[in-house]
């Protein structure tokens, strides 16, 4: 059969047509003995051959066999049953290619950002399931902390004046980070401001709610969608809001051209 002539394949009741030299790329599988004859199962009838398998997943094959890459809906799911039409088929690039998608198939990446609102001080924690989306916010947020400047021989008799000396959050591990803003006790008689501020925003909020509602919007920004929130405790009032992200992976090609069919010893 030559390559450029035109073959019509009746896959459960759907119809394909193709370039032999498509399925001719991969000339030990299945689809090329059924092509040209080897295979007794599937015979040519009324111009085409009839295949009693899978039409929709068979679309998805055909698509690899033109581009040799594999690319798929965001919202598929059928990898199991994709791999056995491939097996089928004796597509063992494919079925290799499926098996890298199923190690790499996407899991979402959590966020909970913990809220505890006491007085006039408010208390953050962020915990990350993916420790670069931690990374990512202890690189953003800046903790200003007020702090009287040193006195002066012509201040003395003036009120100190105060200073703000900037800190990261703090990272108990890989996974999390907390930080707090409003007023913070320096000493007996003086009270202090922790200042937050969050890039590209460069404002220094010192209100915990404004803080929060900075924080959603910077993981909004990044991809996240807020999933739930909850009250985790009734008597201290501690809010939890949890996100989630999910990414795919990018497409798959494989990684060596295959031999054409020329290349293939007599026999093999």
């Amino acid at each position: 059969m030559s390559g450029q002539k035109l073959v019509t394949l009746n896959v459960g009741g759907k119809i394909f047509t193709t370039r032999f030299s498509t399925i001719k790329q991969f000339p030990t599988s299945r689809l090329t003995r059924m092509l040209d004859g080897r295979d007794q199962e599937f015979k040519m009838d009324g111009g085409q051959i009839f295949v009693d398998r899978d039409g929709v997943l068979f679309s998805f094959i055909l698509d690899f066999l033109r581009t040799q890459r594999l690319i798929l809906p965001t919202d598929f799911s059928d990898y199991l049953r994709l791999q056995r039409e491939a097996l089928f088929y004796e597509l063992d690039p494919l079925v290799d290619l499926l098996n890298q998608e199923l190690l790499l198939q996407p899991r979402p990446a959590l966020v909970q950002v913990y809220f505890l609102s006491r007085n006039t001080q408010a208390f953050f924690r962020v915990f990350g399931s993916c420790s670069k989306t931690i990374e990512m916010l202890t690189g953003r947020i800046t903790v200003f902390i007020e702090q009287p400047s040193a006195p002066t021989w012509s201040s003395n008799c003036c009120p100190p004046q105060m200073t703000l000396l900037p800190l990261p959050p703090q990272r108990p591990s890989y996974h999390d980070l907390v930080f707090q803003c409003g007023s913070d006790s320096i000493t007996d008689n003086q009270t202090g401001v922790r200042y937050v501020s969050i890039k590209p925003d460069s404002r220094k909020l010192a209100n915990g709610t404004n803080v929060l509602g900075l924080l959603i919007d910077t993981l909004l920004m990044e991809g996240f969608h807020l999933v739930g929130n909850r009250t985790v405790s009734s008597e201290d009032k501690t809010e939890c809001y949890s996100f989630e992200r999910i990414k795919r992976p990018e497409a798959l090609a494989m990684n060596k051209t295959v031999k054409p069919e020329a290349a293939i010893m007599p026999g093999q």
